[in-house]
């Protein structure tokens, strides 16, 4: 023991100068003290300084080589949907993890795309070494205290993490760089807890605007400031049990490759995105959870939105209660002084934009279980006023000095309610189910038009326009996320989908839906009906009885009659999107996302009968009597008063100030010509006709078209002028389609030899009822002929685009 103790001496001492390495050798203190006294102290997950003479952030790191969760926000964004940097945007979500090497500390993000599951340590060292990993920054330890080290992370946090410099540069809107000189740490948005740490940075952007966007919604497009929001979070336990994907249960997935899965298992493994959620009772049919999902809504949200916004995302607990738990899930009023963008609050908030936009649901996942770890949805304030604008469209309510009408303000918030419901169903894991209207609305998956309807009297009804709680799919999808199964899961999780599709529940999604050469005759946006031809021709109906009744009624006493327009614009291209729907029905299919063994149908032509259905409301949509506008209308639309100047949601015309009818017409139909002439819904007439020649081919469909457009026999000069004009706008349609690479030879020889027979049609005939009928004829004429003298010089005319419909802005 003798020889031990100066041993043992000998090690505490050179311990403690260890230890004491970055302390002062004038007062004793540590280089860590020394940094942080004075400085604002933010203790949690990860403590960090804030040195305001400085302007120094401090982050402590005590939890080298550990993953977690880092998320990165903007806390206060721009405020134009068209540029898409929104307040509450979530950007990078990522597992990091700290690294020292020497005196640097990497951030560390490793490779998850690719992993192997396997108990043999070195299969998934091999795995690891394989394919690359990103070090997401790196920083100078500057000092160092038992197990943690203190960096400086200032250039970290103030910096422009989320890419707000390169998205404004990509949308054309300005070259710009991050402004150190104007950048500060916000104290007000950044705080601690024990299992994450939020840092809040006022970050600015300095340049040259080029766009017209960023600089209506900044006060100096010079400098675009915002806030970002940067978050580390502690990954959950390993108490959750990933859910396999299923392609017909309507889920989000994550993916990655497995290379530790046998031989005979697919490499890519598949999981879906949801919540974790455990029932305190498992044997029970129905039992509370044992922590149920909670979103809060935006206390800055107004009433009657906020109501309505409650009640609409309220409604996940019906399907909630299918799937066997007692009030799972629940709303409630987000907490004065919490922070929405805090990683433990799943979120709606109430988003402010200069234009009319896109409402969205996200979340941040676990990329190793998807596991969703936050929702967090964005609902666009400017929607709620276009839904009243077009009930006031459909009522024409202001009569008699009557300057409010509660039926618009009802439909609105029915809206709400159901967007509500969408978004968050988003942020539980669910896709778009854009079949759902075909079904009774069976989910809040889909997008809803409004369902008008006329009553026996002829008159608009809108107080059914949208569903009033969660639909049946929706039911079906919860259950297949969300139910607990002591045993046989994967057959439990099967006989949910085969029960459903027992009922006539089906799931398609984005790809079929949005594609406007699509396939699927049910799938579309914004449609309704199990029938789009049938439902086209009853929305005409709807959209004729508006119009003719439209006049200074849509507008309130002491305003403009310029702003009739307003509300003539969406109800005149009302029917756009059942339009869409119903063109797919020409060269449509009907099918499933059908597995291996299931009791789903298989894949199906349509019928010629339905498909010449669709092409016969297709041409009604564009005759003089669906396009033409009352007399009355017209005459009332006064051209824009000062103050009250020309914008995108309005008509673009030739006729300068004035409102173009013919123009408007134009418009429309060059729109429906162009999604019919689509590249892969003619190679479809081609082939399917091919087959079998029960179905139409090209040739049959175009004639159709052309015997309905060419014929003028008892119109007015007003509704000739019109079918002249969508005369002129259909040749120039298959001109451009002649033009198209992407058509087929034998596609492109119909095309040719239709041309020619409008050609002859035109030509041989000396029935004119008048010289301008023949002068516009010969026009045409000419127009054809120049075109196959030199093609490929010959310039087709369009019309200009049609006033957005849907929400402005990329989705």
């Amino acid at each position: 023991m003798k020889k031990i103790i100066p041993i043992l001496l000998v090690i505490l001492l050179f311990g403690c100068k260890s230890f004491n390495k970055n302390s002062s050798e004038n007062s004793g203190t540590s280089k860590w003290d020394q940094l942080t006294q004075g400085t604002e102290k933010f203790s949690g997950f990860m403590d960090f300084y804030f040195d305001a003479d400085k302007g120094k952030l401090y982050l402590a790191i005590d939890r080298l080589n550990e993953e977690m969760i880092y998320v990165n926000y903007l806390s206060a964004g721009i405020g134009s949907n068209d540029i898409g940097l929104d307040r509450g945007k979530i950007g990078d979500s990522k597992i990091i993890k700290f690294k020292k090497i020497g005196n640097k500390v990497l951030m560390f993000q490793p490779n998850y795309s690719y992993r192997a599951s396997t108990e043999n340590e070195m299969e998934r060292q091999a795995v690891e070494e394989a394919f690359a990993q990103s070090i997401i920054y790196g920083f100078e330890v500057v000092a160092e205290e038992d197990w943690s080290v203190l960096v400086d992370a200032t250039d970290f946090f103030m910096n422009d993490a989320y890419g707000v410099g390169e998205i404004l540069k990509r949308q054309k809107e300005g070259s710009y760089s991050f402004d150190k000189s104007r950048s500060a740490f916000n104290s007000e948005g950044s705080r601690n807890f024990p299992e994450n740490t939020e840092i809040d940075c006022w970050i600015t952007l300095k340049g040259q605007a080029s766009g017209r966007e960023i600089r209506s919604v900044t006060p100096d497009a010079g400098y675009v400031t915002v806030r970002q929001h940067h978050s580390f979070v502690q990954l959950p336990d390993e108490d959750y049990k990933p859910r396999r994907f299923d392609v017909r249960a309507g889920y989000f997935q994550t993916s990655f490759q497995d290379y530790g899965v046998p031989i005979e298992d697919d490499i890519t493994q598949r999981f879906i995105t949801r919540h974790r959620l455990k029932k305190q009772n498992p044997e029970a049919e129905s039992s509370e959870a044992v922590e149920p999902i909670i979103y809060y809504l935006d206390p800055g949200t107004p009433e009657p939105i906020k109501s309505a916004l409650m009640e609409g995302a309220q409604w996940w607990n019906q399907a909630f209660e299918a799937a066997g738990y007692k009030n799972a899930f629940q709303m409630k009023i987000l907490p004065e002084d919490a922070d929405p963008l805090d990683i433990r609050y799943n979120v709606i908030q109430w988003v402010h934009r200069s234009t009319r936009g896109w409402s969205y649901g996200m979340s941040v996942v676990d990329p190793r279980t998807g596991e969703i770890i936050k929702g967090h949805v964005s609902l666009g304030s400017l929607r709620v006023r276009q839904d009243y604008l077009i009930a006031t469209g459909l009522l024409s309510p202001f009569t008699d000095g009557k300057n409010s009408d509660p039926r618009m303000k009802e439909l609105a918030l029915a809206r709400l309610r159901q967007l509500a419901a969408h978004e968050v169903g988003h942020t539980l894991g669910l896709a778009h189910n854009y079949i759902a209207s075909t079904e009774g609305d069976a989910s809040v998956m889909d997008y809803p038009h409004p369902n008008v309807k006329l009553n026996e009297n002829g008159s608009i009804d809108i107080s059914k326009a949208y569903d009033t709680g969660i639909g049946e799919w929706d039911k079906v999808a919860i259950r297949y996320g969300y139910s607990e199964h002591a045993e046989g899961e994967t057959e439990s999780l099967n006989d949910i989908l085969e029960e459903a599709y027992d009922q006539g529940l089906r799931f398609i999604s984005d790809r079929d839906a949005r594609d406007p050469g699509g396939a699927h005759a049910q799938a579309h946006l914004w449609d309704n009906g199990q029938n789009a031809a049938t439902q086209l021709n009853d929305l005409l109906e709807v959209r004729k009885v508006a119009l003719n009744k439209m006049d200074a009624s849509v507008i309130k006493t002491g305003e403009p009659l310029a702003k009739i327009q307003e509300a003539l614009i969406p109800i005149y291209f009302m029917h756009r999107y059942q339009t869409e729907a119903a063109v797919k029905m020409i060269g449509g299919m009907d099918y499933n996302y059908k597995v291996k063994g299931d009791n789903q149908a298989s894949m199906s032509i349509l019928s010629p009968e339905l498909q010449m259905q669709a092409v016969n409301s297709l041409i009604e949509s564009v005759k003089p009597a669906s396009l033409a506008l009352p007399e009355d209308l017209l005459a009332a639309v006064h051209p824009r008063p000062i103050g009250y100047y020309n914008g995108r949601e309005l008509l673009n015309g030739r006729t300068s100030i004035t409102f173009d009818a013919l123009g408007a017409s134009e418009q429309l139909a060059a729109f429906t010509f162009d999604l019919f002439l689509h590249s892969a819904r003619l190679a479809r007439l081609v082939e399917f006709n091919s087959r079998d020649a029960q179905y139409p081919g090209v040739s049959a469909v175009l004639n159709s078209f052309k015997q309905e457009i060419f014929n003028s026999e008892n119109l007015s000069d007003y509704h000739l002028a019109i079918q002249q004009s969508v005369q002129f706008v259909y040749v120039q349609s298959l001109m451009k389609s002649a033009l198209n690479k992407s058509n087929s030879p034998l596609v492109l020889s119909a095309i040719h030899e239709h041309i020619k027979d409008i050609k002859k049609d035109m030509s041989g005939t000396n029935n004119w009822r008048s010289n301008q009928e023949k002068a516009f004829a010969d026009f045409l004429v000419n127009q054809i002929e120049e075109f196959f003298d030199n093609p490929k010089e010959y310039t087709v005319k369009t019309p200009y685009e049609l006033p957005p419909g849907s929400p402005i802005g990329c989705y």
